[in-house]
């Protein structure tokens, strides 16, 4: 392998309503500090990131016009839960290229960007048992 698997960067909750609400239980009972929100429109999304010691919770809420984004149909289909985790790695590139060799089932093929300035690339959930986020920070990453 190319590529190092650094370590679980966040877990991201579909969330209905908006993310305030969405924060409450997370910055008014449970204690925790979240960031400024982010809306990434190619995604359809806006986000807040709630830091829990080194791994962080993304609240993710549907900004699309009818709820058609990626985050409105996971929650038609499933319900508000967590929709998604991400592991953080040195190379995205790389890991691209070496899960495509392995037989790994990719969403993206190339890296792109995602909240938080990370490049992001999606593993399929029938390849990996939930959908799997690959990140790097952007500033780490090279063309």
């Amino acid at each position: 392998m190319a590529f190092k698997t650094i370590c679980v960067d966040h877990v991201g909750i579909a969330c209905a309503g908006t993310l305030e609400e969405a924060a409450k239980i997370y910055t008014e009972v449970l204690g925790l500090k979240a960031t400024g929100t982010e809306e990434v429109k190619e995604q359809g999304v806006a986000t807040v990131f709630v830091p829990c010691g080194e791994t962080l919770i993304e609240l993710l809420v549907d900004i699309t016009e009818n709820n058609d984004g990626p985050i409105g149909k996971y929650i038609a289909k499933n319900g508000p839960g967590i929709q998604h985790m991400a592991l953080r790695v040195d190379d995205i590139k790389a890991a691209i290229a070496d899960l495509t060799e392995a037989g790994v089932r990719m969403i993206d093929k190339a890296p792109r960007n995602g909240a938080g300035q990370m490049k992001i690339a999606f593993i399929h959930p029938k390849s990996a048992g939930l959908l799997l986020e690959l990140c790097q920070p952007a500033a780490t990453y090279k063309d």
